[in-house]
C-alpha cells in the first residue's frame, strides 16, 4: 500500500454524499486517492478547497494512492493480434453512454471490447454497439454489450441539459459546437423554425442563447417529441420553444408565420424537404442546412439547391460548405449556412 500526503475535506458520515457530489461537480474531488473513514467521520481528497466549503474542516491526512488505470481500452481488451488494428479509435459518448460501431470481425469480442471502455471510463454506465441512422424516425438497431441495461440518458452541453434515448432517438454529441454557433447567429425577434428537431438540442440552445420571438421545433418522431418537450421545461425555455409532432412535409400548414431562419438537420435526406423550408421562408431568410455526402457531390448538391430556390423565386448566396466531421473514410458531415432571398419580379 502506497500513501500519498493530500489535503482532504473532514465531513461526518451523515454529511458525506452531498460534498462529495459537490465536490465531483467542481472538478476538486482527487481520483488517484481514496477516500478514508475515521470513526464518525470521512476524509474527501481535494486539489483544492471550493470558496463555498471555506468553513469546512481541512486537514493533511496520508491516504491511499488507487492503483493506475489504463487510460486507452485497448490496453485491455483480449482479442487475437491480428484483429487488434480494427479496434475503434473513437466513438460517441451521450451522457454516461459510450455508442460504438464494431466492424463484424470483432462481434465475438462485444462484450470484451465493452467491459475495457467501462474499466477506463469511470463516469460511463452503459455501452452500446450500434448500426448507423435511419428510417424516417432516425433511429438505430443498439446492442447493450456492457453495463447498465437502459438506452435513456442525459447530456450535458454547454450548460443544457437533455434527455436522450439512443434508441428511440437520433442526438449527435459531435454537433455541440455547431449548435452553440448557429445560435450566436440568430438575431433578436426572430423567427426560427427547426425541422427535424429530435430531442430538440438546436431549438433549446437557440431559445436559451439568443433571444428568438418563437422556435417551431418539428418532428414525427414521437418519443423525440415527448424528450423534447421535457426538455425544453427543464432547461426553462417553455416560452420560447413550441414543439410540434408532426412530418416537416407539413411545415407550411403547421407554422402560422414566415421563418427568418431554417434549420434542416436531415442527412442525406434535407435535400428532399428544400421547397417546404422555402415555402416558409420570409422574403430574406437564412438556412442552416446538413448533409453527409461525398466531397466530390457538393458541388452538384448547391447547383440542385440553387435550381429549386430559383423555380420557387429565391436566390441563394453565400453557399460555402463546411466539413463539420467525418462520416465515413470518404463520406462527409457538411453544413452549409444559405442566404435566400425573394426575387424583387416574384409576388
Amino acid at each position: 500500500m502506497t500513501l500519498k500526503k493530500v489535503k482532504a475535506v473532514r465531513v461526518p458520515l451523515q454529511e458525506a454524499e452531498p460534498v462529495r457530489k459537490y465536490l465531483r461537480q467542481q472538478h476538486v474531488l482527487r481520483e488517484d486517492v481514496k477516500i478514508a473513514k475515521d470513526g464518525a467521520y470521512l476524509y474527501l481528497p481535494v486539489t483544492t478547497v471550493p470558496s463555498t466549503l471555506s468553513s469546512s474542516t481541512v486537514v493533511t491526512r496520508s491516504l491511499e494512492l488507487k492503483a493506475a488505470k489504463p487510460h486507452c481500452y485497448k490496453n485491455l481488451v483480449k482479442i487475437p493480434k491480428s484483429l487488434r488494428d480494427e479496434l475503434p479509435t473513437s466513438y460517441d459518448v451521450v451522457g454516461d453512454i459510450i455508442l460504438l460501431k464494431l466492424p463484424k470481425t470483432l462481434v465475438n469480442y462485444q462484450n470484451e471490447i465493452g467491459k475495457a471502455l467501462l474499466e477506463t471510463h469511470p463516469h460511463i454506465r452503459t455501452v452500446c454497439a450500434v448500426n448507423p441512422v435511419s428510417g424516417e424516425l432516425r433511429t438505430r438497431k443498439v446492442s447493450i454489450i456492457a453495463g447498465e441495461q437502459r438506452t435513456l440518458t442525459t447530456h450535458i452541453e454547454y450548460g443544457l441539459s437533455f434527455d436522450v434515448d439512443v434508441a428511440e432517438t437520433y442526438f449527435s454529441p459531435r454537433l455541440a459546437s455547431e449548435r452553440r454557433r448557429v445560435a450566436s447567429k440568430v438575431q433578436s425577434g426572430e423567427t426560427v423554425v427547426d425541422m427535424f428537431a429530435g430531442v430538440g438540442p438546436f431549438s433549446i440552445m437557440i431559445a436559451r442563447y439568443a433571444n428568438p420571438r418563437i422556435v417551431y421545433a418539428i418532428d414525427k418522431n414521437r418519443e423525440a417529441v415527448r424528450l423534447a418537450q421535457q426538455n425544453a421545461k427543464k432547461n426553462h425555455v417553455l416560452d420560447k420553444v413550441e414543439v410540434i409532432c408532426a412530418d416537416a412535409a407539413d411545415a407550411r400548414r403547421l407554422i402560422p408565420a414566415l421563418a427568418d431562419r431554417i434549420i434542416m438537420n436531415l442527412p442525406f435526406s434535407a435535400y428532399r424537404f428544400f421547397p417546404v423550408a422555402l415555402s416558409i421562408a420570409a422574403d430574406y431568410s437564412i438556412i442552416h442546412y446538413y448533409d453527409i455526402m461525398r466531397e466530390e457531390a457538393i458541388q452538384a448538391r448547391i447547383e440542385a439547391l440553387e435550381k429549386t430556390a430559383k423555380e420557387q423565386g429565391y436566390v441563394l448566396s453565400n453557399m460555402t460548405a463546411r466539413t463539420i466531421k467525418s462520416y465515413t473514410p470518404r463520406e462527409f458531415y457538411i453544413g452549409i449556412d444559405i442566404t435566400a432571398r425573394k426575387r424583387a419580379d416574384v409576388a
